[in-house]
């Protein structure tokens, strides 16, 4: 009863076929983890030179492009939630990265911006990307092609 779901066996003494939709092979939801992951975990090196989460950089991104905006705004581009960036922005302004105000117009909102310290670590992280894309075994169509059906996927959802 411990046979594997290869070819045409049976898992656990059922017929093949009943259970492939369970299978790990056939799930994209593991390879677009897995990829995520392993690719986060290739930032690490290079973040670590300027002191920086996987987090932080793609907060300070957002942030450098932008100048200023709400922590709404802010989690709306990273897809993420003000009860993650809440302390991820409070260890950010300990850095002297961003500075933190309420917004005069609504006292609920909360400004995040970018200090000079935090524009000052731009220069030191304008290597990264290639760096990184060093790594990856992709052709820039390759890349390309990757990044358009990541982002239709994500916009969908």
């Amino acid at each position: 009863m411990s046979e594997q779901a290869i070819g045409n066996t049976t898992l656990c003494g059922e017929p093949n076929g009943k259970y492939d939709a369970l299978l790990l092979q056939n799930q994209l939801c593991f390879p677009l983890y897995a990829v995520s992951k392993e690719v986060v975990r290739l930032y690490k090196p290079f973040l670590d030179e300027i002191g920086l989460t996987y987090t932080q950089y793609i907060a300070m991104m957002v942030l450098w492009e932008k100048r200023s905006l709400t922590v709404k705004e802010l989690g709306e581009y990273l897809y993420l939630d003000s009860g993650t960036l809440t302390p991820l922005l409070k260890k950010m302004e300990a850095q002297g990265l961003v500075s933190r105000q309420r917004n005069a117009a609504d006292e609920r909102s909360v400004i995040v911006s970018v200090t000079a310290e935090g524009e000052a670590l731009r220069a030191r992280a304008a290597t990264i990307p290639e760096r990184i894309g060093a790594c990856l075994p992709l052709s820039k169509d390759e890349a390309e092609t990757l990044y358009q059906l990541l982002y239709k996927v994500l916009h969908a959802i």
